[in-house]
C-alpha cells in the first residue's frame, strides 16, 4: 500500500525532502512547487497508527507544523524560525495508506512574525486544519 502511494507521489512531480532527528522518524516527507505555491505530502504509514489504527492527531500536527514552517521560511528567506503558537482542529480520521497533503499559505508577515495557515487533507476530504505562528530567529 505504502509503495504504490510512493510511486503515485513520485509520477506526480513530488520530490522527497532531507529530513533529521525527530521529523525522519515521522517521513519521508515530499515536496512539490506548483506555480508560486509549495505543496507536501505524507503517506501514512503502520508506524503512524493510533490505538484505533488510524493516523494519530500527533502526526497530523507535526506535519502541519513542518510545513507550515517550511512555508514561512521560504516566505522570510531566513533559514531560523521557531513556532511560537500552533493551534490544531481535527476534523475527520486519517487512515494508514493515505497520502495526507498540506497546501500552506502565508496569512500576514511582519519584520518578526509570520502567520501561515493550512488544511490536512486526503483528497478533497479536510482532515485538519492549522494556524501557526513562527517567529524570525537572529543567525547565530
Amino acid at each position: 500500500m505504502t509503495e504504490k502511494a510512493t510511486e503515485k507521489l513520485k509520477a506526480s512531480g513530488w520530490t522527497m525532502v532531507e529530513t533529521t532527528g525527530f521529523l525522519h522518524l515521522i517521513g519521508p516527507l515530499w515536496h512539490r512547487k506548483v506555480g508560486s505555491e509549495h505543496e507536501y505530502a505524507l503517506v501514512a504509514q503502520d508506524k503512524h497508527h493510533n490505538r484505533r489504527g488510524l493516523v494519530q492527531g500527533g502526526v497530523l500536527m507535526t506535519f502541519a507544523d513542518r510545513t507550515c514552517g517550511m512555508s514561512a521560511r521560504y516566505v522570510s528567506g531566513r533559514p531560523t524560525l521557531a513556532t511560537i503558537q500552533m493551534d490544531t482542529h481535527f476534523v475527520e480520521s486519517g487512515k494508514i495508506g493515505e497520502i495526507l497533503t498540506s497546501k500552506p499559505r502565508v496569512v500576514r508577515s511582519t519584520r518578526t512574525l509570520i502567520f501561515v495557515s493550512t488544511e490536512v487533507t486526503v483528497g478533497e476530504r479536510c482532515i485538519a486544519m492549522a494556524n501557526g505562528v513562527f517567529k524570525i530567529l537572529k543567525n547565530d
